[in-house]
């Protein structure tokens, strides 16, 4: 998965994300994902999501599309950073538009300064979720976000 191109707009940031090949489209590509998403944010249990059969975002996410995944990390690292949970985000596609595997990922924020950097925080944790990377801090990277509000908050 590759982060192909990032635009602030005034109530919602969005993202172009690149998943490739058909083979690392969905999550049910490696079927650990999952359980290494909750173990590592373990806050994501809480999220709900809109979807035609009611589960709740920690049952989809053993068989979802990996950008949809991220748009859930980049909402959950915000929220530990101090964002209301009540923030929406939303992932589609049209691969007859922008081309097979590219998906668009829309996320609102409160502050734009912790929505960029949660985007890039969860380009980490999508690296080590999908066998690419080694394992990030969570903690760490919420404390830099908390760091980012507050130069905002001074300035």
């Amino acid at each position: 998965m590759r982060v192909h191109s990032v635009t602030v707009c005034a109530d919602r940031v969005d993202v172009l994300v690149d998943v490739g090949d058909a083979e690392t489209l969905r999550t049910t590509a490696d079927e650990s994902i999952a359980e290494r998403a909750l173990t590592l944010l373990p806050g994501l249990e809480r999220h709900t999501c809109d979807n035609e059969d009611s589960r709740s975002f920690a049952e989809e996410m053993a068989d979802t599309e990996v950008p949809h995944l991220f748009e859930h990390v980049v909402m959950e690292l915000m929220a530990q950073a101090g964002s209301p949970r009540s923030l929406k985000g939303e992932t589609s596609w049209d691969f007859k538009r922008d081309g097979h595997g590219i998906f668009r990922v829309s996320l609102e924020y409160d502050d734009d300064l912790v929505c960029l950097g949660a985007i890039k925080a969860a380009d980490k944790v999508m690296c080590y979720l999908t066998g690419n990377g080694p394992a990030p801090d969570p903690a760490r990277e919420t404390e830099r976000l908390r760091s980012l509000r507050a130069v905002a908050a001074t300035a």
